[in-house]
């Protein structure tokens, strides 16, 4: 089994307990008692996860009612990003503001309605229509004349996910921390200059930090991208960090490059991130990076201040035992 190293400068450290268990923790500078503490807690959570390959995503949020979206409720909070780099086609961007703005309106909408609302022009939307209407996509209404999306889409959609080979396996150890953590859990890694969520799992309580799979976030001001910044040699991070924008996403957010770099660094010694409203506000939240397949991926756990503030090494020990348990569950054939 081929060890993964939180602290690339710290390679080699592990951790065993006196009955010969190796949790493989390396750099993460846990106190015994504190590896033993966790192995208690996790040991019967998270190694039932690890011997059942088949066990099927469950359902984990219904409580729709009177749920406040922190991230969504906030008026200080940044537009998301939208790109992560790279060359947009328009054509593609079109089709999918086109099912976006069905899922904003939740409506049938006319052709007219549909180019107003995704700002193209009407004969452009009306030829796309056409073709999404004869793939099946689409299916049209007379009284009043207007189109809805059929379940066509939904369909592939949920056939692929279901075959994720790296979510599917992964996300009963999310749930898991997110069983034991109360709080969101993400799992992001880096797409261009920006986090992409991979998963988001969603804490049981009423007032929680909220996000979708597919959402984009800065790297400098997001968890999971400090994370993925404090994940390369101190050279490269220095490097990437002073050869780019450091905008405020918030009032916290750290604008100096000197002061990011200080504090990525001073965060990998410790071996997790943190952040403290840096992207949303009043959403603490803390991270930890883990390498999967020659793939670096980010875990973060996100809450609301005032339950994350006085938690947040409690959050980080449970995160950094996760982590360990996914990877070694990784090595396994």
């Amino acid at each position: 089994m081929n060890a993964v190293h939180s602290n690339p400068d710290r390679a080699g450290m592990r951790f065993v307990d006196q009955d010969g268990s190796d949790w493989g923790v390396d750099g993460y500078y846990l106190h015994k008692e504190y590896v033993k503490f966790i192995k208690l807690k996790f040991q019967e959570s998270l190694f039932s996860i690890s011997n059942q390959a088949t066990l099927k995503k469950s359902q984990i949020m219904n409580s729709e009612l009177s749920v406040q979206n922190i991230e969504q409720t906030e008026s200080a909070a940044p537009a998301p990003v939208r790109s992560a780099g790279g060359v947009a086609v328009k054509a593609v961007e079109r089709v999918l503001d086109i099912f976006e703005t069905f899922h904003n309106e939740q409506r049938p909408l006319s052709l007219t309605n549909l180019a107003e609302l995704t700002g193209i022009p009407k004969s452009s939307c009306h030829a796309i229509v056409g073709t999404l209407t004869t793939r099946g996509y689409l299916y049209s209404l007379t009284r009043p004349r207007s189109l809805y999306p059929t379940r066509r889409f939904l369909d592939i959609a949920h056939a692929t996910h279901e075959k994720d080979p790296f979510v599917e396996r992964v996300m009963p150890f999310l749930e898991s921390l997110r069983d034991n953590s109360r709080e969101t859990v993400l799992l992001g890694k880096r797409q261009g200059e920006a986090v992409i969520y991979l998963e988001v799992v969603e804490s049981p309580h009423p007032i929680r930090y909220s996000a979708k799979p597919g959402e984009f976030k800065p790297l400098h001001s997001s968890a999971i991208g400090k994370a993925l910044l404090g994940s390369l040699k101190e050279s490269e991070t220095r490097a990437q960090i002073e050869n780019r924008s450091l905008p405020a996403i918030t009032e916290s957010t750290l604008t100096n490059a000197d002061a990011l770099v200080q504090d990525i660094l001073e965060s990998r010694r410790r071996g997790y991130f943190v952040t403290r409203g840096e992207n949303v506000p009043d959403v603490w939240a803390v991270s930890a990076f883990l390498s999967i397949n020659s793939e670096k991926l980010a875990v973060a756990i996100a809450g609301p201040r005032y339950r994350m503030e006085n938690n947040v090494s409690e959050c980080a020990q449970l995160l950094l035992a996760t982590c360990s348990v996914i990877s070694r569950q990784w090595a396994l054939p």
